[in-house]
């Protein structure tokens, strides 16, 4: 087996091949594990792709999937060999045009929460960076770096506390929710209602939130992780100052429904970069 690959290489040299087709008859089946080197000639790396992915796709459509500590066709390494073939190399290739199967893309995803937690990630980012209505899920180099971006945020003071106010926001709502039914603040904070009530801090949210979504909703499509990251963080002040201040449930119920609003603007916000409710703390 350590022969493998190696002595066709070795003819194809002597046939007088390229050095890059004689490369990747070595390397496609590369690498065998996490330790692995991981080949970087771009012949060597295509191949070994379509091999590995050939096979999951095959062995999905037969319905011989990997079972428990059960994995006799080494399935488990062929994906974890795609996820470094991908990531190392900043390949960027959208799983969806192969694996079709949406359970094939979620032993994907576990794959990489497997490696990425074995390189000191956390998985529950990883959970969060693939949360309901996440963009790019089948895109596993774009995954790797919003899960660094929001690690390296998360280790902010911002960032730490934009945590401890959404769980807070978070919490409200779904304590509200249950009396107001499911989406009942759905809507867009009054404005007018907020002038009214003449609270700063209350204002000051309203503005934040208003500045700081849409410049993170276009850094994530621009692929900028670390300028979505730092749009969330402007956020802060208006964030602790609110909860500091403001009553969320007034007794008047107009009031209360327009704050409940505006948590609930905070909470879509965060949604545009991760799903924060996913995040352990």
């Amino acid at each position: 087996p350590e022969l493998q690959g190696l002595m066709g290489r070795k003819y194809a040299e002597l046939q007088g091949e390229n050095a890059s087709v004689a490369a990747a008859i070595e390397e496609h089946y590369k690498p065998l594990g996490p330790s692995d080197r991981v080949p970087a000639d771009p012949v060597s790396v295509a191949v070994a792709l379509a091999d590995k992915l050939d096979t999951l796709v095959g062995f999905w459509a037969i319905d011989e999937k990997p079972t428990g500590s059960k994995d006799p066709y080494a399935l488990r390494r062929a994906a974890l060999g795609v996820i470094r073939l991908v990531v190392e190399n900043g390949v960027r290739l959208p799983l969806a045009r192969f694996a079709t199967d949406v359970d094939l893309l979620s032993f994907f995803h576990d794959r990489l929460k497997v490696m990425l937690r074995d390189q000191g990630a956390r998985h529950d980012l990883v959970d969060a960076v693939l949360g309901e209505g996440a963009s790019g899920k089948d895109d596993l180099l774009l995954i790797t770096r919003r899960v660094a971006a929001l690690g390296r945020f998360l280790e902010t003071e911002d960032g730490k506390s934009l945590l401890a106010g959404y769980k807070r926001a978070a919490n409200i709502l779904k304590a509200e929710e249950k009396k107001d039914g499911e989406g009942a603040f759905a809507a867009a904070a009054d404005l007018q209602l907020i002038a009214a009530a003449g609270l700063i801090e209350e204002k000051a949210l309203a503005v934040a939130l208003a500045q700081a979504t849409p410049k993170a909703e276009a850094a994530i499509a621009a692929e900028d992780y670390e300028g979505a990251m730092a749009a969330l963080a402007e956020l802060r002040p208006a964030v602790d100052a609110f909860f500091d201040k403001v009553t969320v449930n007034d007794p008047d119920p107009a009031l209360r429904a327009n704050r409940l609003k505006l948590l609930n603007q905070l909470r879509e916000a965060t949604r545009a970069v991760a799903d924060f409710g996913r995040i352990a703390g």
